[in-house]
């Protein structure tokens, strides 16, 4: 009769290659950290020029539009 028990690992090796995650599975976190990296480096200039900005007039969306030549 077949045990309800997960099957363990027989060697050392064994249980060291089965805890360790593939290259692709690393590829793709690196992918997400990079990504949430540039994420955060954004936020940064986005309030960095909040800050410098801070008090001074805005520019009319009329006048903006005529600029972009929208």
């Amino acid at each position: 009769m077949p045990s309800k028990t997960a099957k363990k690992p027989t060697t050392k090796r064994a249980a060291r290659r089965a805890s360790r995650p593939s290259l692709s599975a690393l590829r793709h976190e690196v992918t997400q950290l990079r990504a949430r990296v540039e994420g955060l480096e954004d936020l940064r200039e986005l309030n960095d020029a909040i800050a410098r900005n801070a008090g001074k007039p805005g520019i009319p969306w009329a006048q903006a539009k005529v600029g972009l030549g929208l």
